[in-house]
C-alpha cells in the first residue's frame, strides 16, 4: 500500500495531467456531434472486433448444431424448388415469398444478448454492406429484432427479447392486429397485447409480422399461442406465445431492407 501511495507522490504531476486530458476528451466529445459520431463508431469497431474474435473461437465449438440448422434450411429450400410452394403450416422464412420489395442481406450474431432486461445483439456486417438503422433481423425461423445503430463493419440490434421493443403483429388466421412486446421473464416467450377480445383467440394459433410497418413485410413467422386471458378493463386480450426461435442459440440471420421504405415515409410524411 505504501508503494502505491509513493507512486502516485513521485508522478502526481503526470496523474493530474491524464486526469484533466480524460475530461476534455470526455466533455469535446458530448459537445461535438462530429466527434462523437466517431468515437461511438471507433469504440464499435473495437468491441465489434473483440466480439468477432470470441465468436469465431465459439462458432468452432458449435459447428455441429449450426450445420444441422443449415441442413434443415436447404432441404426447404429445395423443397420450394421442386413444390415450387410451401407449406401453409411451415414456420420457414422464405425470401422468395416477399417479391422485389425487400432486399435481403445475410450476416452473423456475434455477440448474443438474452438474459438481460433489454437485450442487444451484434452482427458482423454494417455500413460498408448497406446496412442502415430501423432494418429488420430475422431467422430462417422467424423474427430477431430490429437494426439499431451502425459502424463500418458491425451493427447493433434491439432484440425482440428487449423490453422497449414493440412490434406490429397479427394472429394469422384472423387478421386482427396486435402489439409484440416482451414483459422481461423468459426468453422462450413473448407478449402479444390489444387484441380485441371480439377475436377468436384459440391456444395453439400463430403469430406474424403484421406488414403494417416499413420494416417486416407481413407474414414472418413469430410464434404460437399459450394461454390468454382478458386485461382488466376486459377490452382486450393479453396473450403469451411461444417463440418459434431459440433465441439463446441462434446465430445465422437475415436482415431485411425494404426498398420502398423512403417513398413510404415521404408519402406519410406529407399528410
Amino acid at each position: 500500500m505504501q508503494q502505491i501511495i509513493n507512486f502516485i507522490i513521485r508522478n502526481k504531476n503526470f496523474l493530474l495531467f491524464l486526469l484533466l486530458f480524460g475530461f476534455s476528451l470526455l466533455f469535446t466529445i458530448q459537445s461535438h456531434s462530429y466527434h462523437k459520431s466517431k468515437f461511438i463508431n471507433s469504440a464499435n469497431f473495437l468491441t465489434g472486433g473483440v466480439y468477432n474474435s470470441i465468436n469465431n473461437v465459439s462458432s468452432y465449438f458449435n459447428l455441429k448444431s449450426q450445420n444441422q440448422l443449415l441442413s434443415e434450411e436447404n432441404k426447404q429450400l429445395r423443397s420450394l424448388l421442386l413444390n415450387n410452394g410451401i407449406n401453409a403450416d411451415s414456420i420457414f422464412v422464405d425470401s422468395l415469398m416477399f417479391g422485389k420489395s425487400y432486399r435481403f442481406y445475410t450476416s452473423n450474431i456475434i455477440k448474443n444478448s438474452y438474459s438481460l432486461s433489454n437485450n442487444v445483439l451484434t452482427l458482423n456486417k454494417g455500413k460498408t454492406d448497406s446496412i442502415k438503422q430501423d432494418f429488420g433481423v430475422i431467422s430462417s425461423k422467424g423474427i430477431i429484432g430490429i437494426i439499431d445503430k451502425t459502424s463500418n463493419n458491425y451493427s447493433t440490434v434491439i432484440s425482440i427479447l428487449n423490453t422497449t421493443s414493440s412490434i406490429s403483429a397479427l394472429l394469422k388466421n384472423t387478421n386482427h392486429l396486435g402489439s409484440l412486446i416482451w414483459d422481461g421473464d423468459s426468453s422462450e416467450f413473448t407478449q402479444l397485447t390489444d387484441i380485441p377480445k371480439i377475436a377468436p383467440v384459440k391456444i395453439g394459433d400463430t403469430i406474424i409480422t403484421s406488414g403494417q410497418s416499413s420494416i417486416f413485410p407481413k407474414g414472418i413467422p413469430i410464434g404460437v399461442v399459450t394461454e390468454f386471458k382478458l386485461d382488466q378493463a376486459e377490452n382486450y386480450y393479453e396473450i403469451n406465445l411461444k417463440l418459434f426461435n431459440d433465441m439463446t442459440s441462434v446465430e445465422h440471420v437475415y436482415i431485411i431492407e425494404n426498398v420502398n421504405k423512403e417513398e413510404i415515409k415521404n408519402l406519410l410524411s406529407n399528410n
